[in-house]
């Protein structure tokens, strides 16, 4: 078969999601990988800080939604391969009856499945193979593991660089936001344009051979938020949002969460 995951994955050729395990210190990934994540670290060494900050944001936003915003559906866009502290993991440590759907189409995630589609007992954790692109596919595929009659929240941590026309990206980001409930949330962090040298360092791991990874200006990345209720303290730099230590390095990329009004 053509589109087995033994003909989609190929080790030669670098991945975002396999370069950023690396970052996080995980070992799903290949010397192909290994190398640009290197080579980006040389240029630009805090990606690692930057790396692990988008890590401990997931955590503490999902600990927000599911505690004090009550929140029980979360809906992970492009999520990469499975580390610690994954979305389902904190969800259901505040609350155990948590549904969560993954989204991600990389081959190598697609083989981790398994490890994803693990849950509490009252929970559900599954796994949807599908294209960010394909909004319309996400969207009924979620439907059958999520309630649309209840608020979700949509997750879009570090993905929407991999759509590089910002018109293209506010579409899909605004039509996935739309399909859902009033109530529900939207999560995201990306990388933001906001140095030369991370611009640089974006700009050689885009000559790698990876799928390309597009930086945005701080108010692209904020449009992503438009109609939509920003929750304290804003758009902010990634260590600065809800931080629950004194660890906050910079870092060149920006973070968000707001809630989809009732009109």
């Amino acid at each position: 078969m053509t589109d087995s995951i033994t003909d989609k994955l190929n080790v030669d050729v670098p991945h975002s999601a396999r370069v950023w395990n690396y970052w996080l210190g995980g070992k799903d990934n290949f010397a192909a990988d290994r190398a640009v994540g290197d080579q980006v670290r040389a240029v630009f060494p805090e990606i690692v800080d930057a790396a692990r900050q988008t890590r401990a944001f997931l955590h503490r936003a999902v600990t927000h939604l599911a505690g004090d915003a009550g929140i029980r559906q979360f809906l992970d866009v492009g999520t990469g391969l499975p580390t610690a502290d994954n979305t389902h993991e904190v969800a259901q440590q505040v609350a155990p009856e948590a549904r969560i759907a993954y989204v991600d189409n990389d081959p190598l995630v697609l083989t981790h499945a398994r490890a994803l589609l693990t849950s509490t007992p009252e929970g559900v954790t599954r796994y949807i193979d599908r294209d960010l692109r394909d909004t319309a596919g996400v969207i009924a595929e979620a439907r059958t593991i999520l309630d649309f009659s209840q608020p979700i929240a949509l997750m879009m941590l570090g993905v929407m660089g991999h759509v590089e026309d910002p018109a293209e990206a506010r579409t899909i980001v605004h039509g996935l936001v739309a399909a859902l409930p009033p109530g529900s949330y939207l999560v995201m962090s990306d990388g933001t344009a906001t140095s030369e040298r991370v611009i640089e360092s974006h700009r050689q791991y885009n000559e790698s051979g990876a799928v390309p990874y597009h930086l945005r200006s701080v108010d692209d990345f904020t449009s992503f938020f438009d109609g939509l209720e920003l929750v304290e303290p804003g758009v902010v730099p990634i260590p600065q949002w809800r931080p629950v230590s004194d660890d906050r390095p910079d870092v060149d990329g920006y973070a968000g969460v707001a809630r989809k009004p009732s009109s």
